[in-house]
């Protein structure tokens, strides 16, 4: 009788330990989702200039670079399920939505100069619906 009971109790410990290790992988998952998507929400403001916008983008594309995202035959990285980031930024002056790729095409150094000054404001951000990391945010200059 007693080797049951000591065989139910190492048994009902065992659960015990699985589940709270669970429960503490579970929660150290959401912490780092909540850090890593609060270095984006950061820039989702309406204050912002050309250098924060050139940050934004260096920021997304060593995340993309890092999941080894594909890239499409323009040199686009193409968007995943998981944790692609993809970052546009629309220009009033000529209404034109460009993608980040384009613009360090160009120079993040000649954006900077050309716009590093001008007023820019996040419009829009998403998030991907299988992990809840950012997926996207567009940013809309404000003058200029």
């Amino acid at each position: 009788m007693k080797k049951i009971l000591v065989t139910i109790c190492v048994i009902f410990l065992i659960i015990m330990l699985v589940l709270f290790w669970n429960f503490r992988q579970a929660q150290a998952q959401t912490r780092a989702l909540k850090k890593f998507n609060s270095e984006y929400e950061f820039y989702n403001k309406e204050d912002l200039c050309g250098v924060d916008i050139t940050t934004v983008i260096n920021k997304a594309m060593d995340n993309n670079e890092k999941y080894e995202i594909s890239k499409d035959e323009n040199g686009c990285y193409i968007p995943n399920e998981e944790n692609s980031i993809n970052i546009y930024v629309k220009l009033i002056n000529n209404n034109q939505t460009y993608p980040m790729e384009r613009i360090k095409e160009i120079g993040l150094e000649s954006f900077v100069e050309f716009f590093g000054e001008v007023g820019f404001r996040c419009t829009k951000i998403e998030y991907h619906k299988n992990t809840g990391r950012i997926s996207s945010m567009t940013f809309e200059s404000l003058n200029k």
